[in-house]
């Protein structure tokens, strides 16, 4: 018994460190070495992630143009890029005819400023019972100069950064265009290169998934643009009513941010409008901020589900809160991608999820009063 008592300290030191544990323990920091290399190239590629993710939708909703020219025997190459064309030249005109509005409504607002400020002085006197003169208000102005100089030396210190952004903006764009092309001319070698690496009943599947999306996406763009064209003949013809300077391409302004900026777009477009209504006469700012909120309840209550039932149909409370997730996310980008991605969704849950025959019971529809009780229960002893 003497001699086996030294050995038993040993043989508990051997114990306490199983063989696998050190093989363990490298094995994990391999793993988490690979998980800090793979999440550091992920936050780098982030970017260029996006950028795919935007041209893919991009070209989803190009394909159904292409195909109809393809159809009539243009080649695939030649239609993708007058399909391109023609929605870069609407673009560049709805841009140029913005720039145009911009500059003549600075240039509008410059010259009746001073009416402007007569009046608003003329009104705040009548009403509050003071005195106040344009004079009075250039020397406080001159008095608060060194906190205008301050603005202006901030302003100027962002127009570095500010250009950067444009610049950095302007490059992406041209990136989701490049790749979008590519992607619509090289639809078909697409879809079959992934189809080449699925077995043959999965391949019927991902086709029909590629089908649903490019209608989904379509149908989208279809609706929005269906939206567009309406917000801009009605917006364009009440400023037209107002007498307003342009009123075509403000309509045109109004249709296009109203359709495709969801929810809040009505009222963002109006920001416009309202100072070229401004720099005509105030009262017309009233009309034109009071004719945005009855579109917005038009559009959002009666035109918009009429619309969308033919094309995406997404209810709108998923819709709605699938839009303010994908802004969560990839901010404006994935808002504008948010309805098209559910619907697609949508439709192929709809056709792959099993669905049961409900029972007729009139508690779903809530089409009769729940049953009272007829008799207090009977109190315990």
């Amino acid at each position: 018994m003497d001699n086996d008592s030294p050995e038993k300290p040993q043989a508990s030191a051997r114990t306490l460190m199983p063989p696998w544990l050190p093989r363990a323990m490298a094995l994990a920091l391999v793993f988490f070495g690979l998980f800090l290399l793979a999440d550091w190239a992920f936050h780098r590629l982030l970017g260029l992630l996006i950028i795919l993710l935007v041209a893919f939708f991009v070209s989803l909703a190009m394909e159904p143009a292409v195909a109809v020219l393809v159809r009539r025997g243009v080649p695939r190459g030649l239609a993708t890029g007058l399909v391109f064309i023609g929605t870069f030249a609407c673009v560049l005109a709805f841009l140029a005819a913005l720039v145009t509005l911009l500059v003549e409504t600075t240039t509008n607002l410059a010259h009746e400023t001073p009416r402007l400020l007569d009046e608003g002085i003329g009104w705040a006197n009548r009403v509050f019972g003071q005195h106040f003169t344009m004079h009075d208000l250039s020397q406080r102005l001159l008095r608060e100069s060194d906190l205008i100089e301050g603005y202006a030396r901030t302003a100027a210190d962002n127009v570095w950064g500010v250009s950067t952004t444009v610049l950095g903006g302007l490059a992406q764009v041209l990136t989701i265009a490049l790749f979008s092309v590519y992607l619509t001319a090289g639809g078909p070698k697409v879809r079959r290169t992934v189809c080449s690496m699925l077995p043959p009943a999965h391949q019927q599947t991902f086709l029909h998934a590629w089908d649903l999306a490019i209608d989904k996406t379509g149908g989208y763009l279809y609706s929005r643009l269906l939206l567009a064209i309406v917000s801009a003949i009605a917006h364009g013809a009440f400023l037209a009513i107002l007498g307003l300077p342009n009123p075509i391409a403000l309509g045109v302004w109004f249709g296009v941010i109203s359709a495709f900026i969801p929810t809040v777009g009505t009222y963002i477009a109006a920001i416009l409008p309202v100072f070229v209504a401004l720099s005509v006469d105030p009262l017309d700012a009233v009309w034109v901020i009071a004719f945005a909120v009855v579109y917005q309840w038009v559009q959002d209550y009666l035109l918009q589900p009429r619309i969308t039932a033919r094309t995406v149909d997404v209810n709108a409370a998923i819709a709605l809160l699938a839009v303010l997730a994908g802004g969560a996310l990839l901010g404006a980008v994935g808002a504008l991608l948010a309805i098209p991605a559910t619907a697609t969704v949508q439709a192929f849950l709809s056709e792959y999820v099993k669905h049961y025959a409900v029972t007729e019971d009139p508690r779903i529809e809530q089409t009769t009063a729940r049953r009272k009780r007829s008799a207090k229960a009977p109190a315990a002893d």
